[in-house]
């Protein structure tokens, strides 16, 4: 079997893991990257962001954790980050793929249908209404970020987030788990935290509420996260910093509070000592985007 700590991690497939920008997207298509695969992209995951592969051509065989299915044009899977995923394809094959952050993600879960945690590959006819819709707004999707500068981050993640929902309209809501106990123990450590960073838990707290060891549950956030539980919970209290740093105009004391911290001071180091900038010199640095919001 096919485990997280047997494969590499990538940003884009080939290109090595980094941090990404709040409500990062990136589109391309398979064979953009053909002479780097040759129509064989072997096992890897994707620790920061998650993946919408649209198969419009072709046909192959996909991989997700320790499960195989044969395919053919269309189909459409949706894998979480680190999830382990590969493929082979014909030639003649190509797909266009929106990769997502996990913060993004994070922020439209709550407006789909379609589970975000766990992955779903499904396959049917060309001329089903639900895929010739899945088509039509994917070809949107990538045409809208090749705009480049004028492209909209908000349009293409609207037109993403109704992909997502007829996926679980096509049935994407049954089936697939993740396999593997330690991946799917990660996966509800994640969930855990999305709902509780703001209130400072200690680690003890997740291993109760997950009804686990602290062994296991150290081991699940190595393997499927290659962090600690505890660097778990600070990642996700500064992501959603930089987030309400970018996109709102919150005064610093009252963002410290939002994600746990009381002292202005305090939150101010914590930032600085994981960015190597102070609050308020990231969010000047990133003012385009904050204007946006």
């Amino acid at each position: 079997m096919t485990t997280s700590r047997d494969v590499p991690a990538f940003f884009v497939y080939g290109e090595p893991s980094r941090a990404l920008d709040v409500g990062f997207l990136h589109v391309e298509t398979v064979m953009e990257r053909k002479s780097l695969h040759f129509g064989r992209v072997a096992p890897h995951k994707h620790p920061l962001m998650g993946q919408l592969t649209y198969w419009f051509k072709g046909a192959g065989r996909y991989q997700i954790e320790d499960r195989t299915w044969n395919f053919s044009a269309p189909a459409i899977s949706f894998v979480p980050s680190n999830v382990v995923h590969g493929f082979e394809v014909d030639e003649q094959s190509d797909a266009i793929v929106v990769s997502i952050s996990d913060d993004l993600l994070r922020a439209m879960a709550s407006q789909v249908d379609l589970s975000l945690t766990e992955p779903v590959l499904l396959s049917g006819e060309a001329d089903a209404p639900g895929f010739s819709r899945i088509g039509a707004l994917l070809y949107m999707v990538m045409d809208e970020y090749r705009g480049g500068a004028a492209a909209s981050e908000r349009v293409m993640a609207g037109l993403i987030g109704v992909v997502l929902s007829l996926m679980a309209r096509l049935g994407g809501t049954v089936g697939f788990e993740a396999a593997a106990p330690v991946v799917a123990l990660g996966l509800e450590l994640r969930r855990a935290i999305d709902r509780h960073y703001r209130e400072d838990w200690a680690v003890g707290r997740y291993v109760e509420t997950l009804a686990t060891t602290p062994h296991l549950l150290d081991k699940a956030a190595r393997t499927v996260f290659g962090q600690t539980v505890k660097d778990m919970v600070l990642e996700r209290r500064l992501l959603e910093a930089k987030r309400l740093l970018r996109f709102t105009i919150r005064p610093m004391e009252d963002i410290g509070r939002e994600i746990g911290f009381e002292d202005p001071a305090y939150f101010s180091r914590f930032f600085r000592k994981r960015t190597g900038a102070s609050p308020t010199d990231w969010r000047r640095q990133n003012s385009e985007a904050a204007g946006a919001g």
